[in-house]
């Protein structure tokens, strides 16, 4: 069954004639008479109160036809792309009757609405207030798609929308379908902030994205780290502890961190005199472990403070590591680590 002879079905049902359900939707009885013949097709944006009008679903509206196919999809892609080349205006024509044809097909709808929307810009190409409207009615539509990539990606495209236009006001809004854990939610937010003369609220919105993603790819280069050493592999290792000791730097996380992976390396490597420089510097460089506190690149965030006794906490901690005999015994005969030893058995 087609959409057309859902709606005549329904409306029947409702005992509701063509002319009163035209006037509660806004437009004419003509227009429904060609719906229910299958003549033309409700605009995208029609379909949810028609079905809330009907008092059936959405689904139900929509259940005359499957959705196309990846291939399917496709096909019409690349029809759409040819009849581009010859006629923008005859193209987008075109396009609209497929996604009124195809109204349950999201995937179908997000990739005409992009190409669309990407030629016209790239051609620069003047849109009608038509075609724009349609557009964003588009999107807006696969904002309620049951497809949460769809939903995600229509916000997306209304964000960048509006953001274009400089209509910020309803650029934000809809930043309202990312996750508060999604990072982009706050890159987009900081660049409202930035355009809109909220700056320290920007800087202080962009500090945390790059605070968070050293941390991120800490651990990432981490995880790495710790299969490489499991694989032996001491050439690779090497490389990864010295990637790790730039993003220190970088990030501008002190001393302290960009020495962690060396200890770990000159331990698997069971090199004496190296892990005894290691930790002769791991152990004189516990004060700069916060050292980004005062770095420019987090200068919009507030850090706790640190006490000295964190910092002899921090440094009797590594003592008492370091002279784990378990994974340091290769040390024994170093007059340094044996000192280090005799000490912490005194105390």
């Amino acid at each position: 069954m087609e959409i057309g002879e859902e709606i005549r079905k329904y409306r029947k049902e409702k005992d509701m004639t063509q002319e009163k359900m035209a006037r509660l939707l806004g437009v004419t009885a003509s227009a429904v008479n060609k719906w229910e013949n299958n003549a033309a097709y409700p605009d995208i944006m029609l379909l949810a109160p028609i079905a809330r009008l009907l008092g059936i679903s959405l689904d139900i509206l929509l259940c005359y036809q499957e959705k196309l196919t990846s291939q399917e999809v496709q096909n019409l892609i690349e029809e759409l792309n040819k009849r581009l080349e010859e006629d923008y205006r005859k193209a987008f024509l075109w396009a609209k009757t497929q996604m009124e044809k195809q109204p349950n097909s999201g995937n179908l709808i997000y990739s005409f609405t992009v190409i669309l929307n990407a030629w016209r810009l790239t051609k620069g190409l003047p849109a009608s207030e038509e075609e724009e409207e349609y557009i964003t009615r588009c999107y807006e539509r696969l904002l309620d798609d049951e497809e949460e990539a769809l939903r995600m990606s229509a916000a997306d495209g209304l964000f960048t929308w509006y953001m274009r236009r400089e209509d910020y006001e309803r650029a934000e809004k809809y930043l309202a379908y990312y996750s508060d854990q999604n990072p982009e939610k706050k890159r987009k937010q900081a660049w409202i902030y930035s355009k809109t003369n909220r700056r320290d609220e920007a800087y202080k919105a962009y500090e945390e994205l790059l605070f968070t993603g050293h941390n991120i790819l800490n651990m990432v280069f981490n995880h790495i780290f710790v299969m490489v050493l499991e694989d032996e592999d001491m050439e690779k290792a090497a490389f990864l502890a010295d990637k790790m000791k730039q993003l220190e730097r970088l990030f501008d996380m002190g001393k302290f961190n960009e020495m962690g992976s060396g200890c770990e390396l000159e331990t698997a490597k069971g090199d004496v005199q190296g892990t005894e420089r290691v930790m002769r510097e791991l152990l004189e460089s516990v004060e700069t472990i916060a050292d980004f506190r005062s770095s420019r690149l987090f200068e919009h965030l507030k850090f706790k403070d640190i006490s000295e006794e964190f910092y002899e906490k921090v440094r009797e901690d590594l003592k008492k590591s370091f002279c784990d005999k378990e994974t340091f015994g290769y040390m024994e005969g170093n007059v340094w680590w044996e000192k280090l030893n005799e000490v912490k058995i005194e105390n």
